[in-house]
């Protein structure tokens, strides 16, 4: 449900961007680090909300890409204790585990 949420949410916003920029046609003056031009305001929204999403997008992966190695360093360390704890006798077989 969570997930349809997050698509409904999205497909909104991306009418509203659409809506918004199909009423901002006219043509404005865009002053880039050295140059200047005229473009459709259309495409300067529609680009403006493309590298917003791509930002975005690749801050996410790159936290995600993060959090992932985390938690292999964290599943491998449990590992290593559960290996060293079972050596020793001190590990239960049911341990972790849900009993029926």
């Amino acid at each position: 449900m969570k997930g349809q949420t997050y698509v409904i949410l999205a497909i909104i916003f991306i009418i509203l961007i659409a809506v918004f920029a199909v009423t901002n046609v006219s043509s404005v003056e865009v002053n880039y680090f050295f140059w200047h031009t005229e473009s459709p305001l259309i495409l300067v929204i529609l680009f403006s909300v493309l590298m917003g999403v791509l930002i975005t997008a690749a801050t996410g992966m790159l936290r995600m890409y993060r959090l992932q190695r985390k938690a292999k360093a964290l599943e491998k360390e449990n590992n290593v204790l559960r290996n060293t704890l079972e050596k020793n006798g001190l590990l239960e077989e049911n341990y972790g585990k849900n009993e029926q």
